[in-house]
């Protein structure tokens, strides 16, 4: 099917904790066992609680009953479509939630059809999962759910508040740039999660990523330097050689 599988990936032990964490329900409405698993999967790594249905009729019902975040939806579904669900959800159930299609199907037609109906976005099959990963923080930031304000974030000595913006090592307040601030919180907020400049480059700057583009690298390196002078005994960002950048 062309899909990594993830089962067989070490477990995460990350020394993080939040203090005020809120997990996003994910519901999956997929009725391909190994791709409604490997969803499942990424997005665990990615610090969500997946909620998993095989069948339109099933996701209909999970989605009235679980009140999800964000919806990953198949188009062909055994006995409810995609598309038809996706109408009841918006017109029947007033559903609000963001809802990102996932389809073979490519065509612009197809793609302005379904964002007419009420979709958030569109994923073409087959998918990566890190294109996967970046769409559902994006949809998630779109809708408000992402940044939430009010939390407070600790990572070693590190705390960052959300509702003041005010980030502090060893109790020092550090100074950061829009940038800079938005990438230690995308961090913070999936520890566990390798980020791709690509992936940054989108959720920070909003913007495509047109390759050779040296931003991130400054940007992560300006953040490293800034948390290192106020804490020199520990690390903070790791670089995932090849891949991007994650919390060490």
């Amino acid at each position: 099917m062309g899909y990594a599988s993830l089962a067989n990936a070490a477990p995460y032990t990350k020394n993080w904790h939040s203090e005020v964490r809120m997990q996003h329900k994910v519901l999956i409405i997929e009725d391909e066992t190994d791709i409604n698993r490997l969803l499942s999967e990424i997005l665990k790594a990615d610090g969500y609680l997946p909620v998993q249905a095989y069948s339109g009729t099933e996701g209909l019902l999970l989605a009235e009953r679980e009140s999800p975040d964000l919806i990953l939806l198949d188009l062909m579904l055994p006995g409810l479509s995609g598309e038809a669900l996706l109408g009841k959800l918006r017109t029947e159930k007033h559903c609000t939630a963001p809802v990102l299609v996932l389809s073979a199907k490519g065509s612009l037609q197809d793609k302005v059809g379904l964002l007419r109906m009420g979709a958030d976005d569109y994923i073409t099959k087959p998918f990566e999962p890190e294109e996967v990963s970046a769409r559902v923080v994006a949809a998630l930031r779109r809708g408000g759910s992402v940044p939430e304000q009010g939390k407070v974030w600790s990572y070693k000595n590190l705390r960052l508040c959300q509702e003041s913006r005010k980030v502090t090592v060893n109790g020092a307040e550090l100074s950061l740039t829009a940038h800079e601030y938005e990438l230690l919180l995308l961090f913070l907020q999936a520890p566990e999660k390798v980020y791709s400049r690509e992936n940054l480059y989108e959720l920070v700057w909003r913007s495509g990523y047109y390759g050779e583009n040296n931003t991130v690298n400054v940007h992560v390196s300006n953040l490293r330097k800034k948390i290192k002078e106020a804490d020199p005994k520990n690390e903070y960002i790791r670089t995932v050689y090849g891949i991007g950048f994650q919390l060490k």
